[in-house]
């Protein structure tokens, strides 16, 4: 996050002058709800979706498709085939991560 100093003290004209004065309650309000209001802009998509596909468990983990193959079979991760696609619950991949 990187807030301009005119998004922080908008009554202030000339930005050079805050480096000569103290931080005041409403400063301190300005800068309270500057975070809030990033903090709601925040994208949900940053959050992994709940069923994740081979390729994005792989780039997720690190790991070769024979890796994830060994991790299928021995049935140390879960999955779902729909079609030609395996899916692997993103919370299945935490729970492993874990444990």
């Amino acid at each position: 996050m990187n807030l301009h100093p005119k998004t922080l003290f908008p009554e202030t004209e000339n930005l050079e002058l805050l480096n000569h004065q103290l931080v005041t309650k409403r400063d301190l309000l300005n800068v309270v709800n500057a975070l809030l209001t990033e903090l709601k802009n925040v994208k949900k998509e940053d959050k992994p979706a709940q069923w994740l596909k081979s390729s994005e468990v792989r780039k997720l983990l690190r790991i070769s498709p024979g890796t994830l193959q060994n991790l299928r079979i021995n049935g140390t991760l879960n999955f779902k085939r729909v079609g030609g696609i395996i899916y692997y619950k993103y919370e299945d991949i935490q729970n492993m991560l874990e444990n």
